[in-house]
């Protein structure tokens, strides 16, 4: 079955008092179960802020560099995000759905390309 990103940059979160995220965590999770209960579930989580490491790696000279910071300046960034493995976009584009209305700000969804 293929598998979908369903994900979101943290500018897409929108200004929001620390009780309101707070109520958004447990719908959010209520989701994750509903995923792994429908068998579906492949990854989910959300990124550090700014408290997290940000690092590359690059090897496009040839030699192995790595840099502290984002590698482009940006003004979006990834929140977070959710891997599903399931049968068909529709299914990709209920899940994605319930996520955005479990958080409260939009997801943007990708298909993963086939393995070989």
């Amino acid at each position: 079955m293929p598998e979908y990103l369903i994900y979101f940059n943290q500018q897409w979160v929108g200004d929001h008092s620390e009780e309101w995220f707070r109520g958004r965590g447990p719908l959010a999770r209520a989701v994750v179960d509903e995923i792994k209960a429908a068998g579906a579930y492949v990854f989910a989580g959300g990124l550090e802020e700014e408290d997290g490491p940000v690092f590359n790696a690059d090897a496009t000279s040839g030699a192995l560099l790595f840099t502290d910071g984002p590698y482009i300046e940006s003004k979006e960034f990834l929140g977070g995000l959710t891997i599903v493995d399931v049968a068909d976009e529709e299914t990709a584009r209920m899940w994605a759905g319930k996520i955005a209305e479990a958080c409260g700000w939009p997801q943007e969804v990708r298909r993963f390309k086939p393995r070989l």
